[in-house]
């Protein structure tokens, strides 16, 4: 008899997010038939992920099993992998509170979902609900792998290594392909053709090598075309763009600059570094063309057309299940069959890149295989990169100490450390920020960060 995996999927109520993930699973022939526990709070929204689940089942004829779950526990129990994905606070009221109150003390951002003091924020009222998702993976299912799509990703990872050590978990992101894809573009070659290693923090990850492939096998430096395609306007191109409100010209400037690409979005990118988005000079935001307030702009815009992808998915009985370039489905399949695959993963730094702090998140090259996901060593990364990580990883290391030690006063030095933060405010400003955003988010905190 063939065996199948149980896959948790913790914040199925994200319709179309299941989709992709859930389909991509089924496609692969070792985990057609796995039982997919689907859990959400939003009893409505669960029952239309089920029905989109249970009509992929159908197109792809798969003997697969749906069921739905409120109770997290439930949804756990026995499971061989698990995946979360859900927003605490959602874009109303909490990404509204994490822009509009630093908008107060003249603080601007663009997304602030990963650093800065949204993205720190969100890490204070995420994090102890995924330590609720590991506390009943020991009691449940302690050897199930955990596939962690929740943002914050570096403090995520980071708070859950120091609480829930034994937790076998990978932090996935699609920055490191999705930017492949672009280069590609870019350049003018086949994806297929390049080869890269890359390495950092979570967004911050740069590529350190970067070579196409030739007929003979031979490989050719891309970085000296990417250069000169900056220097001469050439880089970047339009057509390269996953957003046409923000053109690549920040991650260019920061290769002109320091010698790498960045795997992060220019818009992204903008607000993780004090150089680009600066109080009086609008100069600078005309020149590298970075959308401030992008995310609630793009959250707007996702809602409706989440909404209007989840109702064509319901109104239609048969579903066609394409495949996405996530990395879950490849991760359980290697894990599941010993089918070896390389992911690039975010994972404890246990001495893999070694001018970063031990313990803080990175984001490397991983091999997966029955053995699960082993992080490749990195060793020293160039030390201009090291020092723009650093910046961020102080940050996040605070934040972290906060969760742990139960400390809102950390929750105040985390943003008085924040790059972009502590250049465009003074330490009485950012107290009175950190003091007013937690007002404002009061019960989506932990009570011991409320004020």
């Amino acid at each position: 008899m063939v065996h199948f995996p149980k896959i948790a999927f913790i914040g199925a109520g994200s319709t179309v997010f299941m989709k992709n993930i859930v389909g991509d699973i089924l496609h692969r022939r070792a985990l057609r038939g796995a039982h997919v526990a689907l859990m959400d709070l939003n009893e409505k929204r669960l029952q239309e992920s089920e029905v989109v689940a249970n009509r992929m089942v159908t197109s792809l004829d798969v003997p697969a099993r749906i069921t739905t779950h409120l109770n997290q526990r439930e949804a756990l129990d026995g499971a061989d992998f698990v995946v979360v994905a859900f927003q605490v606070g959602g874009y109303d009221p909490c990404t509204i509170t994490d822009f509009e109150v630093p908008k107060e003390f003249g603080l601007r951002q663009t997304i602030a979902d990963t650093l800065g003091v949204g993205g720190i924020m969100r890490g204070v009222r995420t994090v102890p609900h995924l330590w609720s998702v590991c506390e009943d993976m020991l009691e449940v299912c302690p050897d199930a792998t955990l596939l962690q799509y929740v943002n914050p990703m570096a403090i995520n990872i980071w708070a859950i290594t120091r609480k829930y050590p034994k937790i076998k978990q990978v932090g996935l992101c699609h920055s490191v392909q999705h930017t492949a894809r672009t280069l590609a573009v870019d350049l003018g070659i086949d994806p297929k053709d390049m080869h890269y290693r890359c390495a950092g923090i979570n967004h911050i990850a740069f590529f350190l090598h970067l070579h196409k492939v030739e007929a003979n096998g031979q490989y050719t430096d891309l970085y000296p075309a990417l250069r000169d395609g900056y220097a001469n306007g050439e880089f970047p191109t339009g057509k390269a763009q996953e957003n046409p409100r923000c053109p690549n010209i920040v991650r260019y400037e920061i290769l002109k600059q320091f010698g790498y690409f960045v795997t992060e979005s220019s818009e992204h990118f903008s607000e993780y570094v004090p150089w680009f988005i600066k109080e009086g000079r609008e100069d600078l935001i005309e020149r590298f063309q970075i959308p401030l307030d992008e995310y609630p702009t793009r959250c707007i815009q996702q809602i409706e057309r989440w909404h209007e992808e989840s109702s064509e998915l319901m109104n239609n009985e048969r579903i066609e299940v394409e495949q996405t370039d996530e990395y879950a489905s490849e991760i359980i399949n290697s894990i599941w069959t010993g089918e070896p695959s390389v992911i690039y993963g975010n994972v404890a730094n246990t001495g893999l890149i070694t001018n970063l702090p031990h313990g803080c998140a990175v984001e490397v090259p991983c091999l997966v295989d029955r053995n699960g996901v082993q992080p490749t060593f990195v060793g020293d990364i160039p030390p201009q990169l090291a020092a723009i990580m650093q910046s961020n990883v102080t940050a996040q290391g605070l934040t972290v100490d906060a969760l742990m030690n139960e400390d809102p006063e950390l929750i105040t030095h985390a943003a008085m450390m924040d790059p972009h933060t502590a250049a465009e405010l003074d330490l009485d400003q950012i107290r009175a920020m950190v003091l007013r955003l937690r007002q404002a988010h009061g019960e989506w905190l932990p009570e011991w960060a409320r004020a």
